[in-house]
């Protein structure tokens, strides 16, 4: 039996989640084998080793035991060894483009993430803009090179597989931050788009719920299985399962809920 490649990441990670997509859409869900690693606890000295200290996730380990890093870099690499019509562009040109709008995502995440952990109210709005901004760079980049969508060429492709996951991510946005894109011209385009990502079915590795109640620890602030004060269990736990947990109050700047509360302990 052939060997097959190992990913070791986080629960819900985003970035392996490009990952499933990419295994999705050709149909090779079980080419690749997903370890999940407790980010509650110390990473595994075994696996430590094997990435040379690193602790960033996730890694993928080659059916001939080389470890690769960086979620982008292994997501091109799986499109180029995995058999099937690759999810990159054939064409130079189109390659470069999606290649600029594949760059426009690390802004972007970053701006989503600082925003959900933010704990001064007041500075709400800045992070509010900065997002919104970015959204509209989106939908300009987007209405130049396909005004009619939905996707940035004809079919999901490898720019989707990139910005989905974070997109579903922001669903912790839309929850604790009551965040929605605004109507109007500036939106449409990244709207359209974005609905399409996420409603492709390759995409049906996460719920709303599972990231709402996962990410909570992130909207106080605390994250990769940190923990916020007064708390003693992250919801980034395994057990009990977040299936059976109650739903986190939205708000996130004048109350934080109990590990009792969040249906972590008994």
């Amino acid at each position: 039996m052939t060997k097959k490649h190992i990913v070791y990441h986080i629960p819900v990670c985003p970035f392996s989640q490009r990952l499933e997509i990419l295994l999705a859409l050709r149909g090779l869900t079980d080419a690749v084998e997903f370890r999940v690693v407790d980010i509650t606890k110390p990473r595994d000295p075994e696996l430590l080793a094997k990435t040379r200290g690193t602790t960033a996730l996730p890694v993928l380990e080659t059916s001939d035991g080389r470890i690769l890093k960086e979620s982008l870099v292994i997501l091109r690499y799986l499109d180029e060894a995995l058999p099937g019509a690759p999810l990159r562009r054939s064409d130079p040109v189109e390659h470069a483009i999606e290649s600029m709008l594949i760059a426009r995502e690390g802004p972007f995440t970053m701006a989503g993430y600082l925003f959900v952990m933010n704990q001064d109210q007041a500075h709400r709005d800045e992070h509010l803009n900065k997002l919104l901004a970015l959204y509209r760079d989106l939908d300009d980049f987007l209405g130049h090179h396909n005004p009619t969508g939905p996707f940035l060429f004809e079919d999901f492709g490898l720019a989707e597989a990139v910005f989905t996951p974070m997109f579903k991510r922001f669903w912790f946005l839309d929850y604790y931050e009551g965040f929605s894109l605004p109507e109007g011209k500036e939106y449409d385009r990244v709207r359209m788009w974005r609905d399409a990502c996420m409603a492709h079915p390759s995409t049906a590795q996460v719920t709303e719920e599972e990231i709402v109640k996962l990410y909570y620890d992130y909207a106080l602030g605390a994250g990769n299985g940190a923990l916020p004060d007064g708390r003693s269990v992250s919801s980034f736990t395994f057990e009990p399962p977040w299936q059976s947990r109650p739903m986190p109050p939205r708000e996130k700047y004048a109350i934080t809920a109990t590990d009792k509360e969040l249906g972590l302990v008994a």
